[in-house]
């Protein structure tokens, strides 16, 4: 699946990750929540972390639409409210 992390580019991450992921978006739906500024940040380093890690950059002449859109490491905690969906930022 194309990850795109906004500000970044696009990752190119196994679909067998998607669980993994899952489970750190709930922990940063769960800080949005609660309005836990310090447990967002994190939850968002590690969300963001764990994309990079697992992803590969795709080649610069392959054009893919992005499966999912993720927020950049400096968006707020407002802002990242605004783009939750019923699932989070990870459908699972």
């Amino acid at each position: 699946m194309i990850i795109r992390i906004l500000g970044e580019g696009q990752f190119d991450v196994p679909d067998s990750e998607l669980d993994a992921l899952n489970v750190l978006d709930e922990r940063l739906v769960t800080a949005i929540g609660s309005d836990d500024e310090d447990a967002f940040h994190a939850a968002v380093d590690a969300l963001l972390g764990r994309v990079r890690e697992l992803g590969s950059t795709p080649p610069a002449d392959r054009l893919a639409p992005s499966d999912l859109v993720l927020p950049a490491a400096d968006t707020t905690l407002t802002e990242v409210r605004g783009l939750l969906g019923d699932e989070g930022l990870v459908p699972g």
